[in-house]
């Protein structure tokens, strides 16, 4: 596979373009243009920092530094979800909920996805593993967050018909269902959009580095499509699992509302 190697200078004229962008938030006055520049000059070293680190997890080719880069990586997803929050989840179970969801669900279908389909040998090599698990990760991560934030922020919203309904003999599942359904549907609809407009409106980034890397386009669609259903069971999976331990912890066992566990 032949590909043309970038030099830091040929990355000076994109850049140029967030200058520009900046340039218009002064002038239109939008009040982002920090907010862009410590987001690019963010991406810039998370991204050196990656490289370096992936080049020297591709030369040691180990099960544990592979495992504690993934550690890391979900560690991080689970930090994000509650930094999403506006209604978290006292005690530490914002931050615990969505890193064992995002853990479990990205997580179980990365390595079933290595040993299965894309036969990685051996299946924990970083060039396989890491990249995977960050796409199927990220998504996770985002119908996570979003039906967390929905759950929370419905239950405080319609509190009033929730409790409504216990009184009179519901149980927590079933009086929360209106605001579980508008929670899960919230956590899926990213994807679900992505893959209704991918092929025709938008080609992916993986497909779009496999096509410039050399492979041919239908063996890139291939992997893409393999990706792209996987991402989907694993946000489903993520998602689902995340509001229904939510409902649990938002509740009790006498199936009363304890909106005191939300910050």
């Amino acid at each position: 596979m032949n590909y043309t190697a970038l030099s830091y200078s040929d990355l000076l004229a994109p850049a140029a373009l967030i200058l520009i962008n900046g340039a218009l938030s002064l002038r239109l006055r939008l009040g982002v243009e920090r907010q862009l520049i410590v987001a690019a000059l963010r991406m810039v070293a998370q991204l050196s920092l990656a490289g370096f680190v992936l080049t020297l997890l591709f030369r040691a080719v180990s099960p544990f530094w592979t495992g504690l880069a993934a550690a890391v990586m979900v560690l991080f997803a689970g930090r994000e979800i509650a930094a999403r929050q506006s209604r978290k989840l006292i005690g530490g179970w914002s931050f615990g909920l969505g890193t064992l969801c995002a853990l479990t669900a990205a997580g179980s279908l990365t390595a079933l996805t290595l040993v299965g389909p894309i036969a990685a040998d051996p299946w924990y090599h970083p060039r396989y593993a890491l990249p995977l698990l960050g796409m199927i990760l990220g998504n996770t991560l985002t119908g996570i967050s979003l039906g967390l934030d929905v759950l929370t922020n419905g239950a405080v919203r319609q509190r009033a018909a929730i409790e409504a309904q216990l009184a009179l003999g519901a149980s927590r599942w079933t009086a929360l269902l209106p605001v579980t359904r508008d929670a899960i549907r919230s956590g899926l609809i990213p994807t679900i959009n992505t893959m209704a407009a991918i092929g025709i409106v938008s080609l992916p980034g993986m497909m779009t580095g496999q096509i410039l890397a050399g492979v041919a386009p239908v063996d890139a669609v291939k992997y893409q499509i393999l990706i792209m259903f996987v991402i989907a069971g694993a946000t489903a999976f993520g998602t689902l699992m995340a509001v229904a331990a939510a409902v649990f912890l938002i509740t009790d066992d006498r199936h009363r509302m304890r909106l005191d566990r939300l910050g």
